[in-house]
């Protein structure tokens, strides 16, 4: 027979609810407002009056926002999927092979290197960006795609991750009987490992892909073709221009609407593979 709950277990349930509802509140709260702005023209949303569905013109935004300027928009769109995906899927099969030899193998100055990966965590992406674009500019690559894709295929905090899922999820004795079988490195990695940190991989990609995704100084530092702009810096040279054109607004934030989604389809399609891996290892 339980317990009845005392008035001070009342109260601190209570307190808990509370915070967690507030905290729902206060990060939704921005995108039910870009929801109901989105709806709204340039007009209605100067007024102030962005969280009522009056004058309903969605349909209007999205139309205006792919025949703007030859539809670019959407040119963009592809270059945050080409860059975010391909970015983010490539980088974290680099850092799941470098925390897998980090893990696995034995090595002269192992945990000195893995030092350096740790130092690499420490330093933020926008110190990097000047240096990387005086490397990109010896190399040749300024104002192409391959000036965004190559400096987001290395991702210290995703190796650093990588080698904890390793140690977590390979025991030891999986590769052995592998080796004993007769499969060489690269097959005990692809077959065995990478099968058995998929969870670790899923996190690493989806760490990357909301970062590239929602990556700014870069492009701004690497990009001066337009038509190789990603979303995030595309829209801002819009919201730039809406002070001086009020029309550019709605274009702002329908824009911002739309690209909200790849983030909440990509967490929401693979966050089976966290639940899947969160009894690894429960049962022998």
């Amino acid at each position: 027979m339980s317990k009845p709950r005392t008035p001070a277990r009342w109260l601190s349930g209570t307190a808990v609810n509370g915070a967690l509802v507030l905290a729902v509140v206060y990060m939704l709260f921005p995108l039910v407002w870009l929801l109901t702005a989105a709806t709204k023209d340039a007009g209605g949303l100067l007024a102030g009056n962005a969280f009522s569905f009056e004058g309903f013109d969605l349909g209007g935004n999205l139309s205006r926002l792919a025949e703007y300027n030859d539809g670019i928009y959407f040119h963009w769109y592809a270059n945050s999927l080409l860059y975010a995906g391909l970015g983010a899927l490539a980088c974290s099969l680099v850092s799941v092979a470098a925390g897998y030899a980090f893990h696995v193998y034995d090595f002269r100055g192992k945990e000195k290197l893995f030092g350096l990966v740790l130092l690499g965590v420490l330093v933020p992406t926008t110190a990097l960006a000047l240096p990387m674009y005086l490397l990109a500019s010896e190399v040749g690559i300024v104002n192409t795609y391959w000036a965004v894709l190559i400096p987001v295929l290395v991702n210290p905090f995703g190796v650093y991750l990588s080698r904890v899922f390793c140690a977590g999820y390979i025991p030891d004795e999986a590769l052995e009987a592998a080796r004993i079988d007769g499969a060489g490195e690269m097959r005990v990695f692809w077959s065995i490992g990478l099968r058995m940190v998929m969870p670790g991989f899923v996190t690493v990609f989806l760490f990357q892909f909301t970062a590239v995704w929602n990556n700014f100084f870069l492009p701004l530092v690497m990009l001066s073709d337009q038509k190789l702009y990603p979303l995030s810096l595309g829209l801002y040279a819009w919201n730039s221009n809406a002070h001086a054109e009020p029309d550019y607004y709605p274009l702002v934030v329908t824009g911002s609407l739309l690209a909200v989604l790849p983030l909440v389809i990509a967490f929401v399609s693979l966050q089976r593979h966290w639940k899947a891996g969160l009894t690894a290892g429960s049962v022998k």
